[in-house]
């Protein structure tokens, strides 16, 4: 049995992080593995994964200097707090978003 594929979709040239999907059975992809990312032309880069990243969450597919814009789909998701390297997890550890932050309830004031 073929090991599971491991892909990343980065829809413009402009992206420096792409969406992972991922077929094995835990839901993420681990330190260590590979991530195909395909970008618009179907061409393809194989980038190694520096933590695990679950399903649908982002990898970086270049380096992102800390406060560079995050672009995703060619659109500015947000701001680095880091620096993030190549091949590790981007999520509201590593960003911060220009709309508030979707992970915290309003309740506690910091939406």
């Amino acid at each position: 049995m073929a090991a599971p594929t491991n892909i990343g979709l980065q829809l413009t040239d402009n992206d420096n992080v792409a969406t992972v999907f991922v077929e094995a059975e835990s839901g993420r992809v681990d330190q260590g593995e590979t991530v195909l990312v395909r970008d618009a032309r179907g061409e393809a880069e194989e980038i190694t994964v520096l933590n695990p990243i679950p399903y649908g969450h982002k990898i970086a597919v270049r380096p992102i200097a800390a406060g560079e814009d995050v672009i995703k789909y060619g659109e500015v998701i947000g701001r680095a707090t880091r620096a993030i390297d190549a091949g590790e997890h981007v999520h509201v550890h590593n960003i911060e978003s220009r709309r508030g932050r979707g992970d915290v309830a309003a309740s506690e004031g910091r939406a």
